[in-house]
């Protein structure tokens, strides 16, 4: 193994603020404590939530790193007293609670998985924060079942078109809502069933139609707001609505008697604060339910742009304009 470096660079937020406050800066490397493992960071995915930290909005857990990045594929290059999963030299994907965007990183052995051959690093970069968030939210929480319905909110997204591909290799359909055609063809290209674009059809109405009134049986939401309600009518008896974020905002005047007479299920949640031995219960159904579809290359990431590490302002920005089809990461 080559020497590791004392030092190296990372993105800072210098201040709450827009993509400007995101800067280049020096550091330590870390050591990996009891557990962890440092990993020789290759790809860096960006998400919503590093957009909302930088912002001033979404602070890191406590003992986490201050720096953003909650995704990361690379080599691990240190191990941590009692890290048995990993050895040096494998190559290696990983949630991590913050950090992502700098040269090295710290992860938990146990958030780690080895990157199959049919992926590149950069692919690998992208996956770990969407997957686990639409395998607990639609699987776990959602209890997505074959031959179900699943509607997901802002289907080009990366946390949207990783799931359209995981429900349709678990034999449900899936209908999206999109912002424009671009979106919708790409999100039909990945196996969606119905793509309704939100500017010009009404998604209730389409979703009433396209299940033959009867409904979605689950629904992925990261909007909110006047969704919310519109959620509830576009639910099937027994629905389950999983709110994963409030792009919409988190507050909405709602007739909560639709929840009773559907039967409905409203739940949500976040990944960032869950524990350790959460997110490793996570990683641990996820090798044996999705690690085969990704060694098959029956689901990879729809990559949507890579940006230098230095230019994460400019990832930032992209992702602000709400362009993007799929992920976003950052090579080093």
């Amino acid at each position: 193994m080559e020497k590791l470096p004392a030092q190296m660079t990372v993105i800072g937020i210098s201040k709450p603020g827009g993509p400007e406050v995101l800067l280049p800066e020096t550091r330590a490397v870390p050591s990996p404590g009891a557990g962890e493992i440092l990993i020789k960071v290759a790809a860096a995915g960006v998400n919503r939530p590093d957009v909302a930290q930088r912002s001033g909005s979404y602070p890191p857990p406590p003992g986490a790193s201050d720096l953003p990045g909650l995704e990361v594929s690379g080599e691990v290059v240190a191990l941590g007293p009692g890290a048995l999963r990993h050895k040096l030299g494998d190559k290696v994907m990983s949630l991590v609670a913050g950090g992502g965007y700098a040269q090295y990183c710290i992860a938990q052995d146990a958030q780690a998985m080895s990157v199959p051959p049919a992926l590149s690093m950069l692919e690998a970069g992208a996956i770990p924060e969407t997957l686990m968030t639409v395998w607990h939210n639609v699987f776990e929480r959602g209890a997505l079942k074959p031959g179900e319905t699943l509607l997901i909110h802002g289907g080009s997204s990366g946390i949207g078109t990783m799931a359209i591909q995981l429900a349709k290799a678990f034999g449900s359909k899936v209908i999206v809502t999109v912002g424009s055609q671009d979106k919708a063809a790409a999100c039909l290209k990945l196996g969606a069933d119905r793509a309704i674009n939100y500017k010009t059809e009404d998604f209730v109405a389409e979703v009433q139609t396209a299940t033959n009134g009867a409904g979605v049986n689950v629904i992925l939401d990261m909007v909110g707001g006047d969704y919310i309600e519109r959620n509830y009518d576009a639910a099937a008896i027994d629905g389950r609505v999983i709110q994963i974020a409030f792009l919409g905002g988190p507050k909405a005047n709602v007739n909560f008697a639709k929840l009773m007479v559907k039967r409905l299920h409203h739940t949500g949640s976040t990944l960032r604060p869950r524990s350790n031995a959460d997110k490793a219960a996570m990683v641990t159904a996820i090798e044996s339910k999705v690690m085969p579809l990704l060694r098959e290359g029956r689901i990879k990431p729809l990559m949507d742009s890579t940006f230098p590490l230095e230019k994460a302002a400019d990832a930032h920005r992209r992702m602000e304009t709400s362009e993007h089809i799929g992920k976003i990461v950052l090579a080093l």
